[in-house]
């Protein structure tokens, strides 16, 4: 069997244009070329707070305007960075002081610093937290296995089935890019068929440039399902490892001929900058908490960033010793009713790493005794939080290219203390479709629901029907858990009550 491992702007025709690669072209104003986002829109000190992108065809003073109607008749004005070829003309604007429970609208256009010029607003909104329900989206893997867009099959469709369901909040949980594949113009299917791409020079080959890393970027924002999703609702973007190279770690030295440069670390540095230009996040770490009020906070781990070797015996680390310490803590300061762990690798299944697949690329050290490797330092954290009374914690994921929902039991566990809970996977929105993966009996995992390829089959085009999403509704007294196919239809609900 094959295994997994082998983003509406207000006006689009300010969004139009693609990302400039060539000589620069005079305009008789900078344009926004890739529409709005907005990112980890959450409460703070300051009352709301959320993050505005956009990126200019041109050096540019990016101004930002918002209200509470898209009138804007009484807009709230902010004057933002200019934005050059130092950050590929894109720039994120930290905005504060939101009304909690409205929905905000906002538009940004670019100014000329020494020449006249304004160019046109691009638009977007989104919605505040609110007290009494709220829809969070999840998937990831974007672009993979050489499946991009396809303006024979529609491009990238499942991002307007995300926006279908209306959810207040997208959560994009890594592999946003596929840095290590090319897209080609032709992709030929397993089935003998042929997938047609637009590709570029940027993206037909693997990225180890910084202006590779950008296009990669860029080319998902040329999408119009993807612009039409970011300008409506809201993103939290983290990392898996595609953004960079296939299950990298830091200090990895890459045994992969297709790479002049072969430093994990350095790709990963560049992809990281590319990523920070291109999507709406915060300075600092990539783990973060959002808080959403009284209901809801979403806890974003890095499990790229500050793990050891995948090779390496006992005692290796997953999310690193501060994290680790800082999430037990982070989860149990938090007074929501739900708190959703968004984790880029899934927590009991068994991935395997290198040539011979023996490597691990996940928790699961595949022994299925008690905890060890990288399961110790789960196993700890879940402790942790039985030992602090933290309850109603959703672990969300999606990496492993199928849908599924696993339950894990501690009176099915190889030793570890904790009290149950559930994991959730979506995915691909578009990439190849593999699986299942192995379960580790460690955690006491039950598998509950998946969704896969036929025994013996594997890489599916997104156009053979595996392609996913999930999306949580939360409310005061149950989360309701809901994993979709692109085509609008639920595959697997279930609804988690609150436990006082």
């Amino acid at each position: 069997m094959l295994t997994r491992r082998g983003f509406m702007a207000g006006s689009l025709s300010a969004v139009g244009a693609a990302c400039v690669r060539g000589p620069a072209i005079h305009s008789p104003a900078p344009a926004v070329t890739h529409g709005v986002q907005a990112g980890d829109v959450g409460l703070g000190a300051d009352g709301g707070q959320a993050l505005i992108w956009a990126r200019a065809s041109e050096p540019a003073r990016m101004i930002v305007e918002w209200d509470t109607t898209d009138r804007f008749a009484s807009p709230r004005r902010l004057v933002g960075p200019l934005v050059t070829p130092a950050t590929d003309h894109a720039a994120t604007l930290a905005v504060s002081g939101l009304p909690a429970g409205q929905t905000i609208a906002y538009r940004v256009r670019f100014e000329r610093e020494a020449a006249r010029g304004t160019g046109a607003w691009a638009s977007g909104r989104f919605a505040m937290p609110r007290p009494d329900r709220f829809r969070v989206a999840w998937t990831g893997d974007t672009c993979g296995q050489g499946y991009g867009r396809n303006p024979e099959w529609g491009g990238l469709r499942g991002f307007a089935a995300i926006r279908a369901a209306a959810p207040q909040l997208f959560i994009n949980s890594g592999d946003l890019i596929y840095a290590d594949n090319p897209i080609l113009p032709e992709q030929r299917t397993p089935d003998g068929r042929i997938w047609r791409n637009i590709s570029n020079d940027h993206v037909a080959h693997v990225a180890e440039s910084l202006a590779d890393f950008r296009a990669r970027f860029a080319y998902n924002l040329d999408d119009e399902h993807v612009r039409a999703l970011a300008a409506e609702v809201p993103v939290i973007a983290q990392w898996d490892d595609h953004e960079t190279h296939n299950n990298w770690w830091p200090g990895q030295q890459l045994d992969d001929p297709r790479y002049r440069e072969r430093d994990a670390s350095k790709l990963a540095g560049l992809a990281r900058q590319a990523m920070t230009e291109w999507t709406p996040l915060p300075p600092g770490p990539m783990h973060r908490v959002i808080a959403y009020g009284a209901l809801l906070d979403v806890f974003v781990l890095d499990c790229r960033s500050f793990r050891t070797p995948n090779d390496t015996g006992l005692g290796t680390a997953m999310l690193g010793a501060a994290q680790a310490r800082w999430l037990g803590d982070a989860l149990a300061a938090s007074r929501a009713t739900w708190k959703l762990v968004a984790c880029d690798q899934p927590i009991g299944l068994l991935i395997g790493d290198g040539p011979d697949g023996t490597r691990r690329e996940g928790f699961a050290d595949g022994n299925g005794g008690p905890p060890a490797g990288r399961e110790r330092e789960l196993a700890a954290l879940l402790a942790t939080l039985k030992a602090r009374g933290v309850r109603n914690v959703v672990w969300l994921t999606a990496d492993v290219h199928y849908a599924a929902a696993h339950h894990f039991d501690p009176a099915r566990a190889q030793g570890p203390v904790f009290d149950p809970f559930w994991e959730f996977i979506a995915g691909p929105i578009h990439a190849g479709t593999f699986g299942p993966e192995p379960l580790d009996p460690t955690f006491g995992p039950e598998l509950k629901f998946s969704w896969v390829p036929p025994t013996g089959t594997g890489n599916l085009a997104p156009w053979d029907g595996l392609q996913s999403f999930g999306t949580v509704d939360v409310a005061p007294g149950a989360a309701t858990v809901t994993l979709w196919g692109i085509d609008g239809q639920p595959r697997y609900r279930v609804e988690l009550p609150y436990r006082g």
